[in-house]
């Protein structure tokens, strides 16, 4: 089974569950806030997929971060920040088992 990382009231988030759901899809859905978020996730999640593409810096959360938080980034800080912000990760992350997928594309999704 699948699951789908995220925040409940993301509008990407929403539009991935219900894409999921008309496709009859399987998945779990774990909420950063709800659920929460372990170091152990976010360095599972870096280990699979380039911690930059985890790291949304177009987000609101990345523009109230002040400029010494932005600067000289490493895979260690980047993981703190969104450990301690997870609005700081971009959304959906689906976790197929086998890849990671950010964000949400319909012709990136699976079919069963």
């Amino acid at each position: 089974m699948h699951t789908l990382y995220g925040i409940k009231n993301c509008d990407t988030v929403k539009k991935a569950r219900l894409w999921l759901d008309k496709n009859g899809i399987a998945y779990q859905f774990h909420d950063f806030r709800t659920d929460g978020l372990t170091l152990e996730q976010l360095q599972n999640f870096a280990a699979r997929i380039d911690w930059n593409t985890l790291l949304n810096r177009s987000s609101t959360s990345w523009r109230q971060l002040s400029a010494e938080q932005q600067s000289d980034l490493t895979a260690e800080k980047a993981i703190a920040l969104m450990l301690h912000t997870p609005t700081l990760i971009k959304r959906p992350i689906l976790d197929t088992g086998d890849k990671l997928i950010i964000g949400f594309k319909a012709d990136h999704y699976p079919t069963e």
